[in-house]
């Protein structure tokens, strides 16, 4: 069965062969030979550039100011006056603890200032009756010596009574909690009616929001690259420019600078701290978020770009089509860096004045097609020269 199958198979697909061949090489008409029209397509020259190379880290972001909300006095929690989450000012008052105890030790304090001031008035009278009658010999010189420490004790009395009620009027301040700093609050920890400890009870959290810190770690190669420009520059307070995108982000659209470098390698991981700053009007840049970091390296290179248009893949491999001899398309394999202004860089594969197509590479069906040719820029392959591009395949040749 087997020697008989086989043959009868191999004889239907050259059946199938000489069908098809005959079909593309005769005509309806009278055999008259035909062949396949050239696609139109759109071709760009790559873009000669000298760039400034970006070195890429990871990182997370972090606020400049970062408070825990906890309370200097102890009592009940009254009540919370800004919504949890919210956007808050410097010195806006968010939690207030009962004060009556502490508003009755201010008004007992006030009356202790004035027990000692009234002291003093009537130690500086006996002392100064003292003083008169000395010349007479009216009181000893003892009992002189005794009213002006009397006077002094008076005073010192007065001192410490308004210690005791400047005290008191800070602990009534205290139980008004307001924001040191401006940023966003978080959850309230503790509802109004419960019982808070002086120090101990953490009631929110609260991080500034604009500008936020990118802290990133660097590792040794680099550090020793950028650790003469950086330390230079950090001192002659120069922008050292860092571009920051988030997890859910292509583009590197967050723009700041390098503002701190770590005095020493942590031997453990071989790097080195980094932290840049940047503004945050929007507060877009959320706290505790994966970012992305690249840091320009020193000095510029040559460099080869193309539009990711033009870019197909195959499995784990990139390719583009270049316009060979005769309007060929030949593939080539390229590998790909950073992205420089909406153009890509062609690390390998391409030669300076490649054409390469941007447009129509879906006509393409093999290496070595001949394909029609519009020549357009690669900054913008789809304008309008790309869509008027001549489809040859409307137009056959006779």
């Amino acid at each position: 069965m087997t020697s008989n199958f086989y043959p009868h198979a191999r004889g239907l697909r050259l059946s199938a062969l000489a069908l098809a061949l005959g079909l593309v090489a005769c005509s309806g008409d009278g055999g008259q030979e035909q062949q396949m029209p050239p696609q139109g397509v759109s071709v760009a020259a790559v873009v000669q550039q000298d760039i400034a190379p970006w070195k890429e880290f990871t990182g997370r972001i972090q606020a400049v100011d970062a408070v825990e909300l906890r309370p200097r006095v102890g009592g009940y929690l009254a009540k919370v006056h800004v919504r949890e989450g919210s956007l808050v000012a410097k010195d806006t008052l968010l939690f207030s603890i009962d004060d009556r105890e502490y508003r009755a030790a201010v008004t007992a304090a006030q009356a202790d200032v004035a027990r000692a001031e009234a002291r003093v008035q009537l130690a500086q009278t006996e002392f100064d009756r003292s003083e008169a009658l000395i010349a007479s010999r009216a009181v000893s010189q003892g009992d002189l010596d005794a009213r002006g420490l009397e006077l002094a004790q008076a005073k010192a009395d007065v001192q410490a009574a308004q210690a005791r009620r400047q005290q008191a009027a800070l602990n009534l301040e205290f139980t008004q909690i307001k924001a040191p700093v401006a940023g966003r609050i978080g959850a309230a920890m503790v509802k109004p009616g419960n019982l808070v400890a002086p120090g101990e009870t953490l009631l929110s959290t609260l991080v500034s929001v604009d500008p936020v810190h990118v802290v990133f770690e660097a590792d040794e190669r680099t550090f020793l690259r950028y650790r003469a420009s950086a330390t230079q520059a950090l001192s002659d307070d120069a922008a050292v420019p860092v571009q920051i995108a988030l997890a859910d982000e292509t583009e590197f659209k967050h723009a700041g600078n390098l503002d701190f470098l770590d005095n020493q390698l942590n031997t453990v991981t071989g790097t080195v701290m980094a932290r840049a700053v940047m503004a945050n009007p929007a507060a877009d840049l959320v706290p505790g978020l994966f970012a992305r970091v690249r840091l320009q390296a020193e000095g510029s290179k040559p460099a080869l770009l193309i539009h990711d248009q033009a870019v197909l893949t195959d499995q784990d491999r990139k390719y583009v089509y270049v316009l060979g001899e005769g309007n060929a398309a030949q593939r080539r394999d390229v590998l790909l860096g950073a992205e420089i202004n909406g153009l890509r860089v062609a690390e390998s594969g391409l030669q300076p004045g490649d054409q390469v197509i941007v447009n129509g590479t879906r006509k393409i069906f093999f290496p070595g097609q001949t394909v029609a040719p519009v020549s357009v820029p690669m900054e913008a392959p789809n304008s309008a020269a790309a869509q008027a591009a001549p489809d040859a395949a409307s137009a056959p040749e006779a």
